[in-house]
Order: structure tokens, then sequence, then C-alpha cells
């Protein structure tokens, strides 16, 4: 994979790049700005863009946004936090201060498709809160969770999550059995997110300076291509993790392309041979281009007759 670097005088990059330039499949191109670099990812020159290391969030943000298209409506982000024995993906830390409904659902799904590509195991998702099911009381944080959840489970059943739920009865099963005790997620879910930015940022700088874990990202989710905006304090190992986790988006998402490109050739190959008929068989001495082009001749006859 080529990763795209506009920062690559950074130490802390430097640093990263020697390391991970041990892996085969990693290289990296230099490019000089913010701009160039994206450009560079959007014509095919590399395959994942790294950069905000040296620049804010909004700066990056802001650059994405009028130079790459985007594959769905929204955009947000995730970061993925890893220890010696846990990894969870956390969002949104990086791009939607106070999102409603319908951002926080888009933030669900675009981070349960990231989950899908860097995690071992299959997504259980925790919407995070104040309260566990309930024990809150009214608030309107917690009917927005609701809503969210509940449009999830009819429009994708087989997205397994649940909330909303306290950050310890969502990773701790000794904690769920006493705060959720029916629930399919709380206990060990490993998607975590949370009902605002300043939530999600608190927890991912907490999860990372009290807890001794490695932060990929933010990693921005929406758009057409890999892309990760580095936060200013990201150290060797963060920005090591990060360049691995594009890795893995991408492996997947090239997997995918190409599992589809074979699926689409094959039935290509096969609508072709069940309508090439046998010459023997009809006694037509047409080629077979000709027929087909009679029977598309026939099939457009036919339409209008019936229009």
């Amino acid at each position: 994979m080529r990763i795209i670097l506009s920062e690559h005088d950074n130490p802390n990059i430097k640093k990263a790049i020697k390391i991970c330039r041990k892996d085969d499949n990693l290289s990296f191109l230099r490019v000089n700005s913010l701009k160039s670099g994206l450009n560079a990812l959007r014509y095919g020159e590399g395959d994942a863009f790294v950069a905000g290391i040296d620049i804010t969030t909004r700066d990056m943000v802001l650059a994405c946004k009028e130079n790459l298209p985007r594959k769905e409506k929204y955009f947000s982000s995730c970061f993925v936090m890893r220890n010696k024995s846990k990894t969870y993906i956390l969002a949104d830390a990086g791009v939607c201060k106070n999102p409603d409904a319908d951002v926080l659902k888009a933030i669900v799904l675009e981070t349960y498709d990231t989950a899908k590509k860097v995690l071992d195991e299959e997504p259980h998702i925790a919407m995070l809160s104040f309260s566990s099911l309930g024990s809150g009381g009214e608030d309107a944080t917690i009917a927005k969770i609701q809503e969210v959840i509940d449009s999830i489970h009819t429009d994708h059943p087989e997205i397994m999550i649940d909330g909303e739920m306290q950050l310890d009865a969502a990773i701790d099963a000794k904690v769920a059995r006493k705060k959720a005790p029916n629930s399919p997620v709380a206990g060990h879910a490993n998607v975590l997110v949370c009902p605002d930015l300043n939530s999600a940022n608190i927890l991912y700088k907490s999860l990372e300076r009290f807890g001794g874990f490695t932060a990929a990202g933010p990693i921005l989710q929406g758009f057409n291509y890999a892309i990760s905006d580095l936060s200013r304090g990201s150290t060797v190992e963060d920005v090591v993790l990060t360049f691995r986790m594009l890795e893995k988006i991408y492996d997947y998402d090239n997997a995918i392309a190409t599992a589809a490109a074979t699926a689409t050739a094959t039935a290509t190959a096969a609508t072709v041979a069940a309508a090439k008929p046998s010459a023997e068989a009809n006694g037509s001495k047409k080629s077979f281009t000709q027929r087909l082009l009679d029977a598309w001749d026939f099939a457009g006859n036919l339409g209008r007759r019936k229009q």
C-alpha cells in the first residue's frame, strides 16, 4: 500500500516511516502540501493519505471536504484504541460536535463499517451515556440514542448494538450483569459510540494518557478513500498503528473490490454462454454476434410495443 504524506519532515513521522519500512507491503509518497497530497490521493497516485500532526483537525477536515468526493451524505471519524490485550473502536472523537439523530446514526453505520475492517471479531456496539438502559430517567440525549438504536434495529438487523449504557456496563462483564443483564452487547462491547464530540474526545485522550492505550487516527469516515487526520499529540506508536490500520482498511476494500469484479466477470461469462445457441441446434448460419444483436432488437421492439 502506498501512503501519501505531507508532513514527512515531522520527527515522529520520520521514526514511524523507519519502523514501517521493514514491511514490504508499505511504501511512502512524499508531497509538499496538504492539497497536493489530497490531489495525489484522488487521482490514484497513492492508496491512503495521512496528515494532521502539524495542523489542526479543522484545517484537515475542511481540506478533505473541499477536495475529495464522499460516499456518504455525512462524514465522521473514529479512533482505534489498542493496548496489550484490548482493541476498541471509539467514535466520534474528531469531527461531529453535537450530532442530531440522523448524524449519530451515520456515525454508527460508518464506524461499524470501519470496525468490520480492522477488528478480528464481530463488532459489538455500545451507545455510551451517563445512564444504563433508562436508569438516568428522562433526558433528550437518552431519547436521541434510543431513536438511533431503534432505527438501526429496523434498517440493519444484522448489526449488534445496544444502549444507552455507561462505560463500565459496556466493557466490564461483572458490572454488566448488574446494570444490563439481558443486553447482547453489555460487558463485551468493542465499539464505543459517544453522544457528542466533547465526551468522545475526552474519553479517547483519557484512554491514551491515563490508560496506556495507543491511538490510531482519527480515521476519517464517509469518504471514498482511506484517510487519517493525526492528532497533533500523536506519538511514534500512534503513527505506526495508524499506518497499520489504514493498511487493514485498504486490504479489506481491495479484497471486496476484487471479489466483486470476479463475480461480475463470472456472471457475464455465464450469461454469454447461456445466450449462445449452437449452430447445429438451430441451423442458423448467422454469427453469434449477429444473433445476439437480433435478440436485443427483438427485446427493444417488444418493450416499445408495451409502452
